[in-house]
């Protein structure tokens, strides 16, 4: 049994699969619960609510104390060295070996050599090296391990190196030694034992505490306005560094704490689903509109996210008023807004002084909003730069002012936080462009691009058919007016009306604005054959607009300007040439599609109004009048507009405005005099 599902129900299953995506995705990226969020320093105002301790914790020493503790502790520290003592015997061998071989036989040097080198040897002999370094460290003695892991303490001043111990020994020696390399025989016995050594201190920096005290469960720590003294910063980098341990303690609480993450988020991104349900149908119905809506938002809970958590930089440098001028320049201002305060809201939960947070930027994102009406110029990108800058800086100034009341207390920082946030906007320009291309879309810049009549297609069309691209820019201006009184978008009407008879381009000769008197050549061809060369100069201009690489948008006015109606000159020549014969409706209909918004509707108005209008035999504000009321009346009546949301006070509004544009183009001119002869 296969499962039959509507269009309606396919698109909310669709929208409802993209919520718990989107719903999913913002939860894994808000950052660990247990997460410190407080900002502080020394000398500083404490910029937060009141903070009580939410459990027990010690308050750790700072470095500097502790390096101070450790240096006291190991300020008498002997540090440990092996005497090998079988060097002595060793090199007193070697050296009565070698005076014999010379011929030295004297007993009095023989004894004196022997009892010095026990004397400087049971010392120990150490390397210059090792010797300096003791002497930098400021050692006063050292610990000597013997064979039998005995330790005796030694001044250094008693031990040598090989060049003290040569001067020890030719100092009062008996005969001259100078004949005698003495030097070979004194070599190092003293070797630095770094095991010994590290284990000793351990065992003395075992009982150095690291902490000064405990603050107990619900004790007061700091409140809003009071400076961070050195002693509170101790406290506060304490809780800091007890929240980092605590981040995976306790698995209830981080169940409980993501429960509520979960439920926050599906509120907010409910009410965002629903105002676009309710208010913002258009863009519901289309999946591929939603997608970039949730993307955007997406985008820059995720830059927060990982500016947060991975860099050591405020979140103020991210770009929070992309996402405002973005949906502005596609869609509306009320849209824009609504999906700036959501993501707001999301993110209000991340930072640490939400409050301030949230204050900035909805007031930036009014005045991004603000600044975009209609985005005509790629200069105004960077004029809405400068005005979000501006608000930040005023805001900030002032949230500093109140809560601080010092200009002192003003950090500079942040203020190059918002500069450069301000600057990183700018890269909504190459965002546009992108999300054009992705998402079918069409920006106003675009639009104005498109409505340049030096463009190469706009100079083909007045060549190639003069008389129907007139028609077009009267349709354009009439479209356009009657579109800015009922609200519609009238930069996307006026580029549509340009492009919306280009297909007449392709046979310009069959059409009678395009016929500079003469013999019509329909008037020779079939009224079955002549209307179907008529109607096919709709998709002729598909044709067109689609090898031009014409957006989707502007390719819809040229499909639906004349909707389903009929090529009635033809049909009713037909009927009254064939009475007794039932005419074929689909040869002489337009197989459409019918107007399905304001824009399109407005332009199958004014296309029918422009041509009849060139039609009238007298050019008064009756006539006038009644042929707009004619011609929009019967498009009503054939259902040309019941899928375009347009309503009866807009259809009043739109005549009012045509007749007003088409009598100013018509209106009597004063005969000029002739000279008398």
């Amino acid at each position: 049994m296969k499962l039959k599902l509507s269009g309606d129900q396919l698109q909310i299953l669709k929208i409802s699969g993209l919520f718990v995506c989107l719903t999913i995705l913002i939860v894994l990226l808000y950052p660990s619960e247990d997460t410190f969020k407080y900002q502080f320093e020394i000398g500083k105002p404490w910029s937060y609510e009141l903070m009580t301790a939410s459990f027990d914790f010690p308050i750790y020493k700072n470095e500097q104390q502790i390096a101070h503790e450790k240096e006291e502790i190991l300020k008498d520290f002997t540090p440990y060295y092996k005497l090998d003592t079988t060097v002595v015997n060793r090199q007193l061998k070697n050296m009565m070996i070698d005076l014999q071989a010379k011929g030295e036989n004297s007993s009095n040097l023989t004894a004196y050599l022997k009892n010095k080198f026990n004397s400087i040897y049971s010392n120990g002999i150490i390397s210059p090296t090792e010797y300096n370094k003791l002497l930098n460290d400021k050692r006063k003695n050292i610990s000597d391990i013997l064979p039998n892991r005995v330790t005796n303490i030694v001044s250094i001043d008693q031990i040598y190196t090989p060049r003290t111990a040569y001067e020890e020994i030719t100092k009062n020696s008996p005969v001259s030694l100078n004949d005698y390399d003495i030097n070979k025989y004194l070599i190092e016995n003293l070797t630095y034992d770094s095991i010994t050594t590290t284990i000793s201190k351990a065992d003395l920096l075992k009982n150095l505490s690291l902490t000064s005290g405990m603050v107990q469960s619900g004790e007061r720590i700091i409140d809003r306005g009071e400076i961070v003294s050195p002693t509170m910063y101790q406290v506060l980098n304490s809780i800091k560094i007890e929240s980092e341990k605590r981040k995976t303690t306790s698995i209830q609480q981080s169940t409980v704490v993501i429960f509520g993450e979960v439920l926050m988020t599906v509120c907010l991104i409910t009410l965002f689903f629903l105002y676009l349900y309710l208010f913002r149908p258009r863009i519901f119905e289309v999946t591929s509109h939603v997608v970039m809506l949730l993307l955007l938002i997406l985008l820059i809970i995720s830059l927060t996210s990982f500016t947060i958590s991975f860099t050591s930089v405020s979140y103020f440098m991210v770009p929070f008023a992309l996402l405002p001028v973005i949906i502005r320049v596609f869609f509306d201002s009320r849209t824009a807004l609504f999906a700036h305060i959501i993501t707001v809201l999301i993110i209000s939960f991340m930072v640490d002084n939400a409050f301030q947070f949230i204050l900035l930027q909805i007031t930036i994102g009014m005045a991004a909003v603000s600044s975009l009406k209609d985005m005509s110029q790629r200069s105004q990108l960077a004029q809405t730069a400068i005005y979000i800058f501006i608000s930040y800086l005023v805001m900030y100034v002032a949230f500093e002012l109140i809560s601080e009341g010092d200009f002192k207390r003003i950090d500079l920082q942040y203020i190059t936080y918002f500069g450069l946030s301000s600057i990183f906007m700018l890269f909504a320009y190459v965002l546009i462009y992108v999300f054009e291309k992705i998402f079918d879309l069409i920006s106003s810049v675009t639009l104005v691009e498109l409505t340049n009549i030096n463009s190469d297609l706009m100079m083909q069309f007045s060549e190639r058919a003069p008389g129907t691209f007139q028609h077009s820019l009267q349709v354009s201006n009439l479209a356009t007016e009657a579109a800015k009184k009922i609200n519609a978008n009238s930069l996307l009407v006026r580029t549509g009306a340009l492009y919306h008879d280009i297909g007449k381009m392709k046979h310009p000769e069959y059409f009678i604005e395009n016929q500079l008197g003469g013999k019509n050549p329909l008037s020779e061809i079939d009224y079955e054959d002549a209307s179907q060369i008529v109607i096919n100069h709709v998709n002729d201009g598909i044709e067109i607009a689609k090898k031009s690489h014409l957006p989707e948008q502007i390719i819809k006015f040229i499909s639906s300007h004349h909707g389903t109606s009929k090529t009635k000159y033809f049909y009713y020549s037909y009927i009254n040439a064939n009475p007794d014969k039932k005419p074929n409706d689909e040869i002489f209909t337009y197989p459409g599609p019918i107007p399905n918004n304001k824009e399109t509707a407005i332009l199958m108005m004014a296309d029918a109004v422009e041509a009849r209008s060139r039609s009238l035999s007298e050019y008064t504000d009756d006539s006038i009048s009644e042929m707009v009321e004619n011609m929009i009346d019967n498009q009503i009546a054939e259902g040309e507009f019941k899928d375009a949301p347009i309503t009866f006070r807009d259809v009043e509004l739109v005549k009012a405005v045509f007749k007003e544009k088409i009598k100013n183009i018509y209106h009597n001119r004063i005969k000029y005099p002739e000279v008398n002869k």
